[in-house]
């Protein structure tokens, strides 16, 4: 496919891209690493109550997974025609324009990433207050002490970052599928009774929003593009992986939801704030909060180190096109352990100032609105992607074309009008923020 050819690397040095060494295993433990964070512990209270009965509540699981899977299916056509280190900010640079792309690397590299990884790393932390008794300030230290280690080993071998990322993985299915396989064999609720459900239903609206949830929930398995330029078969690979991962989430999601409201009624699934804790408690005693406990901190750390291996890419990728501050220092490949060591150095210390400060939850939430205009974007680029390269089809084409892509442009848009609606100062915020990147963007361009 003959897209725009990839820059020269800065420096013109051969020796300063990163290696091909990511399998097709490894990939899709990223993209289930990274979506199953702590969210599948706690979100079936809101989705439930949102949508006001278990059928409705299922059904939102379902109809969410559908919206992320056609989106996905999208961006893995786009992803094999674009195969680059980067994702999104690639995508949008080459079916749109390099301004879109620089904005919305500017806001992924200084806010969202960094403000992600601290977010992650303070959640790991106070799950670990159920085990050690700890400080506010023991569990900031520890938080940043978390996001170095990670550093450390990914720096010192991409390959080592995505072992632990597959094991991370790995050990963190293990409680959710005693969970599934106990909850659903021993569990005596029928939550699917008529007489629970009784003016529990909450209308359209109320299902929209638990909709609205499950897509939350879904949230990142879009990273692994990022790494695209380091797949050993990313044409074959990356498409395998989005799919493949996201099945596996999508399954694990209802099953686990099915297996709770089969523990506990959906009545008092809405009212708590820990539905999954509250099923293993009745299932294994008090050793199963211990059980979930350890779960979360286990899936929380392969979700941090997903976020940052994946995220630094952002900041390499256009650093390595030449539009980011300082570019030939964020932009090199370190010579002994070949891999982005400088990226990872500006992403890990602006997520210890966000863990030190307290501001990650702010700033991630004022960027989110943004971010979804960027992915329904990239969604959308298929269309593009097709007239512009007609005769040049990429490796995977998205199946039921156009009814798939509409899908999941549907999906991302219902996101922004919600979001629009309902947090309209985060969204105004966010798209400022977002803005002042242009200023930016323009200076590095006139000094480049």
């Amino acid at each position: 496919m003959e897209v725009k050819k990839e820059k020269a690397k800065v420096g013109d040095n051969s020796s300063n891209s990163l290696k091909k060494q990511i399998g097709l295993f490894e990939a899709i433990t990223m993209v289930i690493g990274i979506v199953i964070g702590s969210g599948i512990f706690f979100k079936a209270s809101a989705v439930f109550g949102n949508a006001g009965s278990a059928t409705m509540g299922i059904m939102a699981w379902v109809i969410g997974g559908v919206i992320t899977i056609a989106s996905a299916l999208t961006i893995a056509e786009i992803a094999t025609a674009i195969p680059k280190t980067g994702g999104v900010f690639v995508y949008l640079k080459e079916l749109y324009s390099e301004k879109w792309a620089f904005l919305f690397g500017w806001v992924q590299s200084f806010v969202y990433v960094p403000g992600a990884v601290a977010a992650l790393a303070i959640v790991f932390v106070t799950q670990a207050t159920y085990f050690i008794p700890m400080s506010s300030t023991q569990q900031k230290i520890l938080a940043i002490f978390m996001i170095f280690f990670i550093m450390i080993l990914n720096i010192i071998s991409t390959k080592i970052g995505s072992k632990v990322q597959l094991i991370s993985t790995i050990a963190k299915l293990i409680p959710i599928a005693i969970i599934i396989i106990f909850g659903l064999m021993k569990g005596t609720v029928n939550s699917f009774s008529p007489s629970l459900m009784q003016g529990s239903t909450s209308g359209l609206a109320g299902f929209g929003a638990a909709i609205l949830g499950t897509l939350w929930a879904y949230d990142g398995w879009i990273a692994v593009g990022n790494m695209a330029g380091e797949l050993k078969k990313p044409e074959k690979d990356l498409p395998k992986s989005i799919i493949v991962g996201l099945l596996v989430i999508i399954v694990v999601y209802v099953l686990i939801n099915l297996a709770i409201i089969k523990v506990i009624p959906v009545s008092e699934v809405i009212k708590s704030s820990k539905p999954a804790t509250d099923a293993s408690v009745i299932l294994f005693g008090k050793s199963g909060a211990s059980l979930i406990a350890a779960g979360i901190m286990i899936s929380i750390f392969g979700a941090l180190n997903g976020y940052l291996m994946t995220g630094v890419r952002i900041p390499f990728a256009m650093a390595q096109d030449g539009v980011f501050p300082f570019a030939k220092f964020f932009g090199k490949v370190n010579e002994r352990f070949e891999t982005p060591l400088n990226a990872f150095i500006i992403e890990v210390v602006l997520a210890s100032l966000y863990v030190l400060s307290g501001s990650f939850e702010l700033l991630t939430n004022l960027v989110m609105f943004v971010l979804w205009i960027f992915f329904t974007m990239a969604v959308f680029g298929v269309f593009i992607l097709r007239r512009k390269f007609k005769n040049n089809p990429a490796p995977f084409r998205v199946p039921l074309y156009p009814i798939t892509p509409i899908v999941g442009v549907a999906g991302g848009l219902y996101i922004i009008i919600s979001t629009l609606f309902t947090d309209t100062m985060f969204a105004l915020v966010g798209l400022v923020i977002t803005l002042v990147g242009l200023p930016v963007y323009y200076f590095i361009k006139k000094n480049k």
